[in-house]
């Protein structure tokens, strides 16, 4: 009984904490002013061919990125406490940009055409550094849980975050316009810059998890 209140509460807390960051951290509503301006020669229906297709490889790149992190860190001998410090400066560095820039970090000049799907929507629009970071930060954790049942529920719980983040997006991205018209200009931007906070204080907590995994190690 003990046990199973264990898997529940790492099933619990690895899809909420997955959740929370993917969401925060891709921000689904700052991507619709780039994938309104690449898509802006297309049809209805391939625009939703586009938003389905980046969806598909945004959620493909952040599994590898979960399952085969943890290998690539072992392979260049990068230790888990280096890995978080290092996603932790990189997403609050996304954070502090997106506090004082532009809602629009992304340029879309030069980008439009018919084959925007995978660059530069899934990569680096949705499943951009600070995305893999968070993942591969997960993936640390998850590798010192020292019960199995407990480390397949917590990658499981992740990928059905990852999932979930990627289906969001994806709903999104199919009603950027009546979002747009909603929202407004300046309340893009306040939304941006709202997680852009959030991303600094996510950023500071993976710095605190490192330098922790650092000196227990040391």
């Amino acid at each position: 009984m003990l046990f199973d209140g264990f898997i529940q509460q790492t099933l619990a807390s690895y899809f909420l904490g997955g959740l929370v960051s993917l969401l925060t951290i891709t921000n689904p509503l700052s991507k619709i002013p780039l994938f309104l301006a690449l898509t802006s020669d297309m049809d209805a229906a391939l625009r939703r061919q586009q938003a389905r297709k980046a969806c598909i490889y945004a959620f493909i790149i952040l599994t590898v990125s979960l399952f085969g992190g943890v290998l690539i860190l072992k392979g260049f001998g990068i230790s888990f406490g280096a890995l978080r410090i290092a996603g932790g400066l990189t997403v609050a560095l996304l954070g502090y940009r997106m506090l004082f820039q532009s809602a629009d970090t992304f340029s879309a000049s030069g980008r439009a055409g018919q084959h925007i799907a995978f660059f530069p929507l899934a990569m680096p629009g949705i499943s951009g550094p600070g995305a893999i970071a968070v993942v591969i930060g997960i993936s640390t954790e998850i590798a010192e849980l020292k019960i199995g049942m407990r480390e397949a529920a917590a990658y499981f719980a992740t990928v059905a975050s990852i999932l979930l983040t990627c289906i969001l997006i994806w709903c999104t991205l199919r009603f950027a316009q009546l979002f747009s018209r909603w929202m407004g200009q300046e309340g893009m931007d306040a939304l941006n810059r709202l997680m852009g906070f959030v991303m600094i204080c996510i950023g500071v907590q993976f710095v605190g998890s490192g330098v922790r995994t650092f000196m227990l190690g040391a």
